[in-house]
This record gives structure tokens, C-alpha cells and sequence, in this order.
């Protein structure tokens, strides 16, 4: 009897998860009730999904409000009823439209409008009148008993009880973003949405039996939508033919033909082993009704080819050869032992998914692609959810209760430092503890899954409504776990910077150089011996993945020389793995593999020799639980997403888990063994990469490498103009400097927005320069390109309209040094100039006279290292070396290349500070490790144990003098500081 409740996807107004929402109704005896939340469908499929093997479905509907104001509550007799509620609401939230009075649905749903006194209602033979039992009263008037047949009960259920409307009021407060004693009551639901127990509803309207009848026989009426989950719902057909089973036909047709070319392109011989995996994924992909799955990808990166974009196809996706062949990835599936069951299987319950990378330049233009090939009525973005997490509960709180941002950050400090609030005082800090514990992980709003596409065979309406954000493509309104409850697998269309680099380095050389590079020859990066070097010598900065100081430890340590090392590295470098203690053991093993087989357990060390026993990748985790502890695949498989979070099911999981360990107390292991391998897989899960995964990065790796070691100017701009890596951009323009570039500042007569390069010139862009309009340098750009030359501050400012503050930050940059004149006489030119009256507009350009200035500046007194701090305020970085700018304090030390010689030996060195990065110790302890580089731009790798990081601190950018002993370990070297002072700045105060 209950028509309108609300889950907490009500955001910011119901309190209720869907799976308290169904404990509450089983626990009032609910038979039936309508999950209505607030210009939302979100709580549909996850209120199905957990009911699934309940006692009865939910209905379906909406609840339509314009803010808090009720207009109509819509609730589907059936599917067609619950798609064309959707597709109001989808329609009202693309466009920002109020709902009206009238709902314009006729058929296959029941639409409810709220009880009003003083309104004539015209009703269609669809629509009711909803009363509360606070309204009873009114229906005694004669007017009313010509509707008798047309009121039903309208009881909203927005939380669980009457205590929960404190919460909601904090719900309120936080959406009206006012604080708690000023919300409005008309801001509020009634506080007695609740469910109510027969007794009570009984003493309500057992007055009134045929207000009952007719709600009971309105959800009677309406059908139980299950939409079938777990079903396949993607676009099952390629080909559009009106008959299915032809359709599906020409499908495989198609991908066979795609896949036997791709073949030939892909190896000089399909031998016997390599023509049984394509048969044999083949079967799997045409069985399980994914045919259309692999075109529609294929479909993707042909665009993107015939786009001239470059892609990276990555994920498990890599452990197919159908992939392969099809280029959506270039990983040799064969060459690596890639099962393709990691991918595909029979066992598992979730659909695939490609993980397609583009530049971040591209990534759009291809999402425009598929809308416009698949259309906007069965394709939209995959929604995911804000939730409120420690931190951002804490800020909303106290906010919501007047708290100045002083007491809030510190308030946030003390809980992060385990701070409990006093139970039996109560005061402030526990009310605001005790409603973020309430509220962590509500929904707060809907977004954007970083880059799934879902495109369905029916109209997506089917299931959900779509948001729309201000500019963009629709969303629907549930979550990647909901997607696949449903059967609707998405599509990964990301981006990366990194991509962004090789695209932008193969175009700067054809246009430098004039060469060519066929970027995709991966068997030929994997022989260079250039980057052989580069990865002995860690000469890696903007190579993707490979450049942070962690990873060029790793592969020093490694003595990482080829692709398999580095393959491996990739994901041994993951959070998960370092926890666990298996990297360190991987290393060991690594140089001395008699020692390591003899101390691995045998079944895990032949499992998996290639790590030396040791779990690098996912697929281990599934390894491991199948031969070391006797699970099925399936429970590997449930084993592997549970950690990695992307399993729900924690009984499920749970139940895996128990069985992991009866089996190995069955199998004869000792439990210390079974809890050391447990311990081994749990903590690194859920951060480790698929192998596939690996060896897509790791293919990446190579062709940033190739493109460093040969085209190493090229490959720096590439990187600058891409603003993405580990670095900030000072360090890739100091890397191009030690590569040979002349850098020069951005200037007025070369430079461009972005940075150029002409042989072996490198012209910063203007981008990179603080404070600088836009606007003002592409004006300037286009006048250069159409007249010519600046010949001097006059003609520029004769030809552009700018302002003395603008210009101003030019001539402290450099961006006039082509006039041959200091930067004092240019400042005073400027403030001349400026002062002047504004000179008549002259028609023709290409004759204009030059005007002249008829007062000189005298010689004034210049200091290069006066540029020196200009180009560090406004660019950031300095193009001239920052020991230069050093306080003359007598600092003198060694050079990084003489650390490996003083290994166990106290020195000093002085560094340039590149990054830091903290760490905690297994007791709680924060220790530091910082990066920087010496004089000749070697690298000074340091830590900071936690007594020492206490003491000294680092103080920002600039140079240090740094004391401490040399340490080594596989032949990676470190400083353990002993103490630490920066540097200041010179100042010309001291000459």
C-alpha cells in the first residue's frame, strides 16, 4: 500500500539504502511497495538486484518534484510504463525544464497527484488522487464524493524511523548548503514517512475501504518489471539485418574474415599452435554472443586509424588473439602466455571489458563517434556515484553546524589521528562523528565513470533515465555493478597523456626530420640497443610509466635490460605487491634463482616459474587458489574481484575464502603456509595488474624509450606540449637541454602558443608563462603570421591592443630580446608607450611607418641572474642552472656519479630538489624519500627515516645541502640523511 518510498539515491533527502529500504518493508509485514526516488531512478536495479530471490518485486516509478514541491508520483504498469517514465524525466533533466501540473502520460502508468483542497482535478482514466491520512478529514466534503473512485493512499517512506528525520535534516541542510537551525520547514519531508506497521495503517483508513481498494487494485494492476537480469542486453547485432539469426550470421562471417586478415599482418606464419587459439577463441566469442562486442571495437579503433589517432588497447583484453589480430591491442597473447580465459571464460558471471586508451587530445572526438554510429537512443555515458567519504562528511557536518574551516580541518586531523568523541558528553564533535559515520558512503550526486560507454540493442530507456551535464552526453543513473547486474557491459574509452606524447613526438619528427616511424613495431624496440642503454642507465625521464624515482629503483635493482624484466616490473611496482614483502623476494630470487626455487613452495614455484613463485600478476591470484588450494576457476575468479573490489557479494567472497582454507587443511597444508600465501594474495590483489594489463604498459614503455633514445629533442617537446608525467615541466626542459636543445624563451618574433622546436632550437610556448592572456598571444601570433615580423616594442604595440600589465610580464620573460634591448630600457619603453595618447588606426598594415620614440634610456645596471628570477616567478623553472642562484655559503661536496665509490661512508652533497614522497612505517611512523639532482643533473636518491624527517624538513624548490651515508642494495644507491639545510635564493644585495 505504500506508493512512494525513497532510498537514499533520494539525494540528500532519504536516508534508507535500498537494502534497508527492503529490511523495513519485510520487517512491517509490506507485501508490496513502489520505489519512487526523486527525479531518479538509481535505486531500480539495485533494489531488483538484492530482492532477486526475495518474497515479491518492487514496483517501479518515479517521484516528480520540481525541488521539494510534489507534482506527480509516475508509476509503471510494465516495461513500456517505466520507459516512458524515463524517458519524461531524461527529458525534463537534459533541457532544465519544471514539471508541470498535467503529466503527459496516457498509457501504461499510473500517475499519482497529490491530495490539494482547493484544486478541480480532470482526471484521465490513468491518473489518482493521493491522500495522507492528515488529509482524511477533507474527503467528508461533498465535492469529494465524486473522486471516491479516484483516491488512493499516499504515504511516503523516506527513512526508517522517526529518529532517522534528524538525519535527513542534516541531509537538507547539507543540499540547501545552509546551516542546520535555519533550514525551512517547507525544506523538510513530513517526520512520519515511515513505514507503518497494519495496526497502524488499519487505525488510519480502515475508515475509508475504498480509498484501500482502489490502491490495492492500482499495484494489482501493475506488473512485476525484472528486466531479466544477468541477461545479455548489449547491442547484440553489427550488421542491422531485419532477420536476427542472418544478422548474427553475417556478424561472425565478418569478424572471421577481419580476424584470419588481421592474422596475416600479425605473423609471417600462422603455425598450428597460433591456428588452434584463433579457432578456439573464436568458438568461445560466438557461443557467449560477443561477436558484436569485438566489432563494435574494431569499429572504434578503425575510426581512430582513419583519425591518424593513436590508441593503446590494454586490460585483459590483451590475452586474446582475436584482440590481436584485430589490432585492438598490440600484445602477443601466444608470444606471452596470456591465457584468454583471464578474459573470457565459461565460469564468469561479468561480461569483458576492452580498456581502449587515447590521447587526451583525441579521447573526445572518439566518444562522439560512437554516439553518433550507435545513436543517443541506445548509447550513454556509465554513470558512478560521489559518496560521502571520512573527510568530505566532516567538512559538510560541520558546516551544516556552523563551524569555522579552522575547527573543521582540526577536527578532521584529530579523527584521522584516532580520535573517539566522548560518548556521555555528547557535545558537538560526537554529533558531527556520529552523523558522518551515518552518512559515509551515501550517494551525494550522480557522475561520470571515468570513460565506460554503454550501448544497448534496446533503447536505454528501457532501464534507466539519462542525466545530462551542462555540456555532453547523456549518463545513465546507475553504477558499473548495476550495468552488469542488468547484462550491459560497457565500453572503456579512456585517455592518457602519455599516448598524447608518442602522438605529438611522431608528428614533430616527420616535420623536423622528415622521417617516418612505424611506432607499432614492437619486435624491433625490444632489440634497440639504445634502449638497452636508457634502461641500464635509467636515462627514462618522460618514458611512460617508467620514469618516477620508485620505478627506475625497481629496474636498477632488476638490472632490467629487456622487455620481459620490464613486463614484470610494471606490475611488481604496485602498491600491493611492495606491502606485501614480494618485491624485495622477487629481487632476490631474481639474481639468484637456485636460492629462490629452494625456498618457494614447489607447487608455487611451478605455477609459476616466470616469477619465480612469486604473485606478480592477477591471474596468479586465480593460479594460486586453483592449484595451491584446490578452488574451482570460477571461486578463483570471485577470489581475484573481491579483492580487487570489484565483487559486492562479501558472503560470496567470504564463503571462498572458508573454503580456501578447508581446502588446504584437506590438501595437507600447514595452516602457516595457508595463511603466509593468504596474507600474500590479500594484500596485493587488489592492487596488482592483469598480465595482460603489463604487457600493454610495458609495449607503451618501449615506444616512449624508442622515440627518448632517437629522437630525444623531439620526444621532450612531445612531453612539454602534453603537460602530463611524473615531472613538472622545469625537469623534461632540463632533460632536453642535457639531450643537446638550446632552450630559449618564449619570444614574440618564434615562439607560438605551444613549444617549438626547429633543429636542435627549442622555443618555449607562452602557455607555460603566469598571468599571460590567452587571447592576447594568439592575436599577436595571427598578427605576425599576416605582417610580418615585430621589429621593436613600438611596432608591437602600434599592432596589438594590450595592456601595461600584460606587457609588463613579455618583457620580464624575454619575449623582446630580439630588440637587442635590456629589460630596464624595455620597462621604461613600456611605461612610455602606455602613457602616450592611443595612435590613430591605420588602415594599411603593410605600409604603416614604424613610430619612434623620441627620448633615449641611459645604460642601466643589468645582472643575468635578475632573468634568472623572472623566469623562475613567472615560467615556474629556470632555463639556466639553479646552483647559479645558490647563497655563496662555502657548500662543497661530491658529485652523484661518485656515490657508488663511498658506499658505507659518511659525504656531503649539495642537490637540486626534484620531488619527495612519504611513506609510513609498520609502526605508524612517516619517513621521506626525496629525489634531486646534482650539478650535472645526476640523480641523488635520499630517505628520510622518521627521526630524521622530524628534525629536517623539506622547504620547497631550491637547493640543499645534504649529509648522510651512502647505502646500496642490488646495486641501487641512496643517501641516509643525517641532516639537511636548503639553500636561499642570491640576492644582488650581497655583491
Amino acid at each position: 500500500m505504500f506508493l512512494n518510498c525513497h532510498s537514499y539515491f533520494s539525494f540528500l533527502h532519504g536516508t534508507l539504502s535500498p537494502k534497508k529500504l527492503l529490511h523495513q518493508a519485510k520487517k512491517h509485514g509490506v507485501e508490496r511497495f513502489v520505489i519512487t526516488d526523486i527525479n531518479n531512478t538509481s535505486g531500480c536495479l539495485e533494489t531488483l538486484r538484492l530482492n532477486k530471490k526475495g518474497s515479491f518485486l518492487p514496483i517501479l516509478g518515479i517521484d516528480f518534484r520540481n525541488e521539494i514541491s510534489q507534482k506527480f508520483v509516475g508509476i509503471a504498469k510494465n516495461q513500456n510504463g517505466f520507459e516512458k517514465l524515463n524517458r519524461l524525466l531524461s527529458k525534463h533533466l537534459k533541457e532544465e525544464l519544471s514539471f508541470d501540473d498535467k503529466c503527459e502520460i496516457r498509457t501504461d502508468v499510473f500517475i499519482i497527484y497529490p491530495f490539494k483542497r482547493d484544486v478541480e482535478y480532470d482526471l484521465d482514466e490513468n491518473e489518482f488522487i493521493g491522500i495522507n491520512y492528515k488529509d482524511l478529514h477533507f474527503l467528508k466534503l461533498k465535492k469529494w464524493s465524486f473522486y471516491k473512485e479516484k483516491i488512493v493512499i499516499l504515504h511516503s517512506v523516506s527513512f526508517a524511523d522517526k529518529k532517522d528525520f534528524e538525519l535527513h535534516k542534516v541531509l537538507r541542510a547539507i543540499q540547501k548548503n545552509t546551516i542546520i537551525s535555519k533550514i525551512k520547514n517547507e525544506d523538510l519531508a513530513l517526520a512520519d514517512e515511515i513505514f507503518l506497521d497494519e495496526e497502524t495503517f488499519k487505525s488510519y483508513y480502515g475508515e475509508y475501504p475504498q480509498i484501500i481498494k482502489n490502491t490495492f487494485d492500482l499495484l494489482e494492476n501493475c506488473e512485476l518489471i525484472d528486466f531479466e537480469l544477468g541477461v545479455n542486453k548489449n547491442k547484440s547485432r553489427f550488421d542491422n539485418h531485419i532477420d536476427k539469426k542472418i544478422s548474427e550470421k553475417l556478424d561472425y562471417e565478418k569478424l572471421v574474415y577481419l580476424v584470419e586478415k588481421g592474422a596475416k599482418y600479425r605473423y609471417k606464419e600462422i603455425t598450428q599452435i597460433i591456428r588452434e587459439r584463433i579457432d578456439k577463441e573464436l568458438k568461445v566469442i560466438r557461443e557467449g554472443k560477443y561477436v558484436s562486442y569485438f566489432l563494435i571495437n574494431h569499429g572504434i579503433i578503425t575510426f581512430a586509424q582513419n583519425r591518424n589517432f593513436y590508441y593503446i588497447g590494454r586490460g585483459s583484453g590483451a590475452n586474446s588473439v582475436v584482440a590481436y589480430c584485430l589490432k585492438i591491442t598490440d600484445v602477443d597473447p601466444i608470444d606471452l602466455d596470456l591465457y584468454f580465459e583471464r578474459f573470457i571464460n565459461i565460469f564468469r558471471t561479468t561480461p569483458p571489458d576492452f580498456d581502449i586508451d587515447f590521447s587526451w587530445q583525441d579521447r573526445d572526438e572518439v566518444i562522439g563517434y560512437i554516439f553518433k554510429e550507435y545513436g543517443l537512443e541506445h548509447t550513454c555515458l556509465q554513470a558512478t556515484y560521489t559518496t560521502f567519504q571520512a573527510n568530505s562528511s566532516l567538512r559538510e557536518l560541520g558546516k551544516v553546524y556552523g563551524l569555522p574551516t579552522g575547527e573543521i580541518e582540526g577536527l578532521i586531523e584529530k579523527v584521522k589521528n584516532g580520535f573517539a568523541p566522548d560518548k556521555k558528553k555528547k557535545g558537538l564533535d560526537f554529533e558531527i562523528c556520529n552523523y558522518a559515520l551515518q552518512i559515509k558512503d551515501f550517494p551525494k550526486n550522480l557522475s561520470i565513470h571515468a570513460g565506460g560507454i554503454l550501448i544497448s540493442e534496446l533503447p536505454i530507456y528501457r532501464y534507466t533515465a539519462t542525466s545530462h551535464p551542462p555540456k555532453g552526453f547523456p549518463i545513465c543513473q546507475f553504477d558499473m555493478y548495476n550495468a552488469e547486474d542488468l547484462g550491459l557491459y560497457k565500453f572503456d574509452i579512456l585517455s592518457q597523456r602519455g599516448l598524447g606524447h608518442i602522438k605529438d613526438t611522431l608528428a614533430i619528427v616527420k616535420k623536423n626530420r622528415g622521417i617516418t616511424i612505424d611506432i607499432h613495431d614492437i619486435p624491433k624496440f625490444m632489440k634497440d640497443e639504445k634502449i638497452i642503454e636508457h634502461l641500464e642507465k635509467g636515462n627514462l625521464v618522460g618514458c611512460f610509466y617508467v620514469e618516477s624515482p620508485a620505478m627506475r629503483m625497481l629496474l636498477a635493482k632488476l638490472q632490467c635490460r629487456d622487455y620481459l624484466t620490464l613486463f614484470a616490473a610494471s606490475s611488481i611496482i604496485r602498491p600491493g605487491v611492495a606491502q606485501s614483502g614480494m618485491m624485495r623476494e622477487y629481487i632476490l630470487r631474481h639474481h639468484a634463482w637456485d636460492k629462490g626455487k629452494s625456498i618457494a613452495h614447489p607447487v608455487l614455484w611451478e605455477i609459476m616459474p616466470d616469477t619465480y613463485g612469486v604473485m606478480v600478476y592477477q591471474e596468479d591470484v586465480i593460479k594460486v587458489a586453483y592449484h595451491f588450494a584446490g578452488l574451482s576457476l570460477s571461486e578463483s575468479d570471485v577470489l581475484r574481484r573481491g579483492m580487487s573490489g570489484k565483487y559486492r557479494s562479501r558472503e560470496e567472497f567470504q564463503q571462498v575464502k572458508d573454503k580456501f582454507f578447508s581446502n588446504c587443511d584437506e590438501m595437507g597444508r600447514e595452516r602457516s603456509l595457508s595463511t603466509d600465501v593468504w596474507s600474500q594474495i590479500e594484500s596485493f590483489a587488489g592492487y596488482s595488474f592483469a598480465k595482460g594489463h603489463s604487457a600493454s604498459f610495458a609495449v607503451e614503455s618501449y615506444q616512449s624509450m624508442y622515440l627518448k633514445a632517437h629522437f630525444p629533442l623531439e620526444f621532450m617537446v612531445g612531453v612539454i606540449n602534453n603537460f602530463g608525467g611524473f615531472y613538472q615541466t622545469g625537469l623534461y626542459v632540463h632533460e632536453a637541454q642535457r639531450a643537446g636543445a638550446k632552450v630559449e624563451a618564449p619570444c614574440l618574433n618564434q615562439s607560438d602558443w605551444l613549444t617549438s622546436i626547429n633543429a636542435d632550437v627549442i622555443f618555449l610556448g607562452f602557455i607555460h608563462v603566469k598571468g599571460l592572456e590567452s587571447k592576447l598571444i594568439q592575436t599577436a601570433i595571427k598578427e605576425r603570421e599576416c605582417y610580418g615580423l615585430f621589429k621593436s616594442i613600438n611596432d608591437f604595440v602600434d599592432r596589438v591592443t594590450i595592456g601595461l600589465e600584460q606587457l609588463i610580464i613579455l618583457i620580464r620573460v624575454g619575449a623582446f630580446r630580439f630588440t637587442q634591448k635590456s629589460k630596464q630600457a624595455l620597462l621604461w619603453d613600456a611605461h612610455f608607450l602606455m602613457n602616450k595618447k592611443p595612435a590613430q588606426v591605420v588602415q594599411n598594415k603593410l605600409f604603416k611607418a614604424e613610430s619612434k620614440s623620441d627620448f633615449k634610456v641611459p645604460d642601466l645596471y643589468f645582472d643575468k641572474r635578475n632573468d634568472m628570477l623572472d623566469e623562475l616567478e613567472l615560467l615556474d623553472f629556470m632555463l639556466s642552472s639553479p646552483f647559479e642562484l645558490m647563497e655563496k655559503q662555502g657548500w662543497k661536496g661530491i658529485k652523484a656519479k661518485d656515490i657508488p665509490g663511498k658506499v658505507g661512508q659518511e659525504i656531503e652533497i649539495v642537490g637540486q630538489l626534484i620531488t619527495t614522497k612519504y611513506a609510513k612505517t609498520k609502526h605508524g611512523e612517516t619517513m621521506f624519500f626525496g629525489t634531486f639532482l646534482d650539478e650535472d643533473g645526476d640523480w641523488i636518491d635520499t630517505v628520510l627515516f622518521p627521526e630524521i624527517a622530524a628534525k629536517f624538513t623539506f622547504k620547497g624548490k631550491g637547493c640543499y645541502l645534504i649529509k648522510g651515508k651512502v647505502t646500496e642494495e642490488f646495486n641501487f644507491f641512496s643517501v641516509e640523511v643525517s641532516e639537511m639545510k636548503k639553500s636561499g635564493w642570491w640576492n644582488n644585495q650581497d655583491d
